[in-house]
């Protein structure tokens, strides 16, 4: 349906960062449209049937049935690219950022296969924080259920461990269940020469 990483990596080439996760939304809807000029590309749309209560998707493209969730996850780094100043803030919380695309991936699921409101769903991560993308030293974790590092397969009912605190599930308490079985690879985006943190890479899964 789509070619999503020929798309990540013809973007790379316009633009090696984005000041927020709104600006790579924008940005890569626009390479989707030239790419694919006969599309109707929305944004934020929202899917009120989706878990029964208002749920905004990133990218719709009504005509081919395909849907797209994006996360922008960044440490923080300054740099200027093309003449552009660049400020990108230290978000922390990847507990809650796994959790969170991990959800994604549920979501269009639900959209595809039980609603029947897309006919393919594509979730992608952006970040240059590499506990994203790296396998952890330590298995015992709170959210163990839901790293996304490379090679790992995500599949079934996915939950926190017992130990985690309320302040870290605020939010998240439910379990995940991930009907299919997805194999995780990491793909670099782009790297800012001399920089901490200066090296992106994507985690893009598809449902088709």
């Amino acid at each position: 349906m789509l070619d999503i990483d020929g798309l990540m990596a013809s973007l790379a080439e316009r633009r090696k960062v984005f000041h927020s996760e709104a600006d790579f939304q924008h940005a890569l809807a626009w390479c989707i449209q030239q790419a694919m000029p006969e599309s109707q590309i929305r944004l934020e749309v929202d899917v009120l049937q989706v878990e029964h209560r208002r749920r905004f998707l990133d990218i719709w493209l009504p005509v081919e049935g395909i849907a797209i969730e994006l996360k922008y996850k960044t440490r923080g780094l300054e740099l200027e690219q093309d003449h552009e100043p660049f400020v990108l803030r230290n978000q922390s919380a990847q507990t809650q950022g796994r959790y969170d695309f991990v959800r994604d991936i549920q979501r269009l699921e639900l959209m595809r296969s039980q609603l029947k409101q897309c006919k393919a769903g594509y979730a992608v991560l952006l970040t240059n924080d590499s506990s994203y993308w790296k396998d952890p030293a330590r298995r015992s974790t709170v959210d163990a259920d839901f790293r996304i590092h490379d090679g790992r397969e995500v599949s079934g009912v996915l939950a926190w461990a017992t130990s985690a605190k309320q302040g870290t599930v605020k939010g998240r308490e439910s379990p995940i269940e991930i009907h299919g079985s997805y194999r995780l690879r990491w793909r670099d985006y782009s790297k800012v020469p001399e920089r901490s943190y200066g090296n992106f890479r994507y985690l893009a899964v598809s449902l088709e």
